[in-house]
């Protein structure tokens, strides 16, 4: 650690330290709270935001700010969706493509009332439509990277000098938003519906919460995921070098998302490996790298926030920001749910939905795994919930963003 300026610069290696205790943190704090289980709040989002809320009270009493070191983050991020790929199997694929194609046109059409929600709520407040686009796709759905790009932009262009400041206080409330709305609208879904999940089935992300893993496998089980996630990245790496050659700029961890469904589907089921077992799909070590990766990523993301910079755009942010939440609700409700067939699959999906609509990718999959531990399995979710918010979700924004600005600027 360094001290310079007021500023506590924390390194890589204890970052990560304590995004791990962060985690047993949250365990604890969702163990004492009923209503935390109840509702299925992800772990590392209780803890999270409870270290974030000390980190802050320790700045106003001290002045001290505390600054994480995040370059491990976004390798657990890479982790985290290539077990994804890992675990998804064609058939589930197949049975995905209508459900993905209704979610993704949901979706679209819920990112234009999104923008024009934030443009309608900054009018009333006397503001350009560019402010509510930064309280709208450019922030919540485009999260904080996508904020900080258009950003700059925004500020030269429609004369929002704070442009930066709103962005990432958008996208900052946004994800504790989404966080916090995905598991208590599946848990509505299930106990109104009388819902059941798929109690037999391995979680594509840890284990229920009622089960162990102690006897289900041994260190050699977790050294063979790990050697398949790692030769699914190598693979990535190389789909990704293909992508950059035809002008197209993907996500990494999209690339190893897609390395892990074609290793797994097109490896033969009986072709000798150096291991001795079977390519990994589905199985509890894999499943745990995933919720170990996610619950990190995670923790260390919200523990992060500084929040004590964003109480001064509390009055136009915090209007916006309710009118988005009210409307992200309804939609997921009230068209997700019933357009996905008001089934178990749907609720989970919910939840995921809830993610995409205000937070970030990595939102939307805590959300699920939490609702998932708690009721069961659901293999549908986990395949076109990553797929819409990571890879389609991007494209759309990317031509949205600039119709928008263009279209409030005349």
């Amino acid at each position: 650690m360094e001290y310079v300026d007021n500023v506590l610069e924390v390194d890589t290696f204890l970052t990560v330290t304590l995004g791990i205790l962060v985690l047993f943190i949250g365990r604890r704090l969702t163990g004492a709270v009923g209503l935390l289980q109840k509702f299925s709040i992800p772990t590392p989002v209780s803890g999270g935001l409870l270290v974030a809320l000390f980190i802050t009270l320790f700045y106003s009493i001290t002045g001290i700010a505390v600054n994480f070191s995040m370059g491990a983050r976004d390798i657990l991020l890479v982790y985290f969706f290539t077990t994804i790929g890992i675990n998804a199997s064609l058939k589930d694929l197949m049975h995905g493509g209508r459900p993905l194609v209704i979610l993704l046109l949901i979706t679209i059409t819920y990112m234009v009332l999104q923008n024009l929600t934030g443009i309608g709520v900054a009018s009333l407040f006397g503001l350009s439509g560019a402010v509510g686009l930064l309280g709208g796709t450019v922030s919540l759905i485009g999260g904080h990277g996508t904020a900080i790009a258009w950003a700059p932009k925004i500020a030269e262009s429609h004369g929002v000098e704070n442009a930066m400041e709103m962005g990432i206080a958008s996208a900052t409330f946004g994800l504790i938003l989404a966080s916090l709305m995905g598991g208590p609208i599946a848990n509505y879904l299930v106990k109104k519906h009388k819902l059941k999940g798929q109690s037999d089935e391995a979680l594509e992300v840890g284990v229920a919460n009622d089960e162990s893993t102690t006897s289900q496998m041994d260190y050699m089980d977790v050294l063979d995921a790990v050697l398949a996630i790692h030769v699914s990245i190598l693979l990535g790496g190389l789909i990704n070098l293909g992508v950059e050659q035809t002008g197209l700029d993907l996500p990494f961890f999209v690339s190893c998302l897609f390395a892990g469904i074609l290793l797994t589907n097109l490896t033969p089921k009986n072709l000798p490996r150096l291991t001795g077992t079977k390519w990994p799909t589905r199985k509890p070590a894999v499943a745990m790298v995933a919720d170990i990766s996610l619950g990190t990523f995670l923790a260390m993301s919200l523990m992060s926030m500084k929040l004590w910079e964003l109480l001064d755009l509390a009055g136009p942010i915090f209007t916006i920001l309710a009118a988005q939440f009210a409307v992200a609700v309804a939609v997921n409700i009230f068209i997700v749910f019933p357009a996905m067939g008001r089934t178990y699959d749907a609720a989970v999906i919910c939840s995921g939905f809830g993610g995409i609509s205000l937070g970030s990718t990595p939102t939307a999959m805590a959300n699920m795994s939490a609702v998932t531990k708690q009721h069961g399995a659901s293999h549908l979710a986990f395949i076109i919930v990553p797929l819409v918010c990571a890879f389609f979700i991007d494209l759309a924004n990317a031509m949205l963003i600039p119709l928008f600005l263009g279209w409030v600027a005349g």
